[in-house]
């Protein structure tokens, strides 16, 4: 089949791919339709590596997806031929003590697409577990189908937090994680979300997501916006979502006492965390990694309209246009935010 092939670093190739596809009692083959371009994708594109995850032989990318279901396994009664999904990308293995303790995200045997050695899901196909397959409603697109797996990280994030209602949360970094965390945090009832960024179109846009208080970093002082929105006591929780040391290293001077922190984003080095900063305020702070159970609700919240995920989805290619949609992400425009390939029907 037809694939988007990350060859080595650097190298992109449009190509038959072989891949064996068996369907198994309890799997469905997926028709694609819809397919976003993560971070992480176009990292491994420019770098070859992510950490311990090394590019070593050609590999498939794409692991944001929507798509149409072809076809079922034998055992599979909750889903049919032409139910239109999205597919959780994290396969854990089902006798792991991490997936019985119901922390499926962090065994360490998952299988995640587009994350060597598994392939990802720039290609016509692919075959999937139907416990981790969600069936779409019908007024919910392909494209905000395919947003449910970012989305899903801002909704893990907001509910490791425990976001109360009238909560003051900050989001560190207006990027596609940060802009889905925002949307997470009102949902879960944050009164008003203070974002931070050092571009001014991608504020613009996180402004019109709702009660949300763009802050430029390059002009202004975050910490004396946050002072002056909360009386000076701070906010009750933070995103970060950035993975910028600098940005991560005030994180502790801007919650109030006993206030919540969220690790979203990844940094790429390790970074000055100021421990006495964090205790005498005990402040709790919740690493990140992923998302687990979080699907259905991402799902249920874009189809009831509690959160529109439309807005953030700012650019399309079509499938032959693919190595040009990973150079447009490599050096993407401020004024975007998510980029997705549209497959042929």
């Amino acid at each position: 089949m037809k694939a988007l092939v990350l060859e080595r670093k650097d190298e992109l190739a449009l190509r038959d791919f072989p891949v064996e596809d068996e369907l198994g009692p309890r799997d469905v083959r997926v028709a694609l339709r819809t397919i976003g371009v993560c971070g992480s994708d176009v990292h491994y594109y420019t770098h070859g590596a992510i950490g311990p995850f090394v590019v070593r032989e050609p590999m498939i990318l794409g692991h944001e997806a929507a798509g149409e279901i072809v076809e079922v396994g034998s055992d599979v009664t909750a889903l049919k031929p032409g139910d239109r999904v999205c597919m959780e990308p994290g396969i854990p293995d089902p006798a792991s003590r991490a997936t019985r303790l119901g922390k499926y995200n962090l065994d360490p045997a998952v299988r995640f697409w587009a994350t060597p050695p598994v392939h990802g899901v720039l290609r016509p196909s692919v075959v999937h577990p139907a416990d981790f397959t969600f069936k779409l409603p019908d007024h919910v697109s392909y494209a905000e189908g395919a947003m449910v797996e970012p989305l899903a990280v801002g909704v893990h994030a907001a509910t490791k937090v425990q976001v109360q209602p009238g909560d003051i949360a900050v989001v560190i970094g207006a990027g596609p994680i940060g802009m889905v965390t925002i949307l997470a945090a009102l949902a879960a009832g944050c009164a008003r979300v203070i974002v931070s960024d050092v571009h001014e179109p991608k504020l613009e846009l996180a402004s019109k997501l709702g009660a949300v208080l763009p802050v430029n970093v390059r002009s202004q002082n975050l910490q004396e916006v946050v002072g002056r929105e909360t009386d000076g006591w701070g906010a009750d929780v933070l995103f970060e979502c950035s993975g910028y040391g600098p940005a991560m290293a005030e994180m502790f001077d801007l919650v109030c006492p006993g206030g919540k922190v969220a690790l979203v984003g990844i940094p790429l080095e390790p970074f000055a965390y100021d421990v006495s900063k964090a205790q005498v305020k005990e402040v709790r702070v919740e690493n990140v990694f992923r998302y687990a159970h979080v699907y259905p609700r991402a799902v249920a919240m874009i189809a009831s309209g509690k959160i529109d995920v439309k807005p953030l989805i700012t650019d399309r290619f079509a499938f032959e246009d693919s190595i040009a949609a990973f150079d447009f992400a490599k050096a993407m425009p401020p004024s975007s935010v998510k980029v997705q390939i549209d497959m042929p029907a």
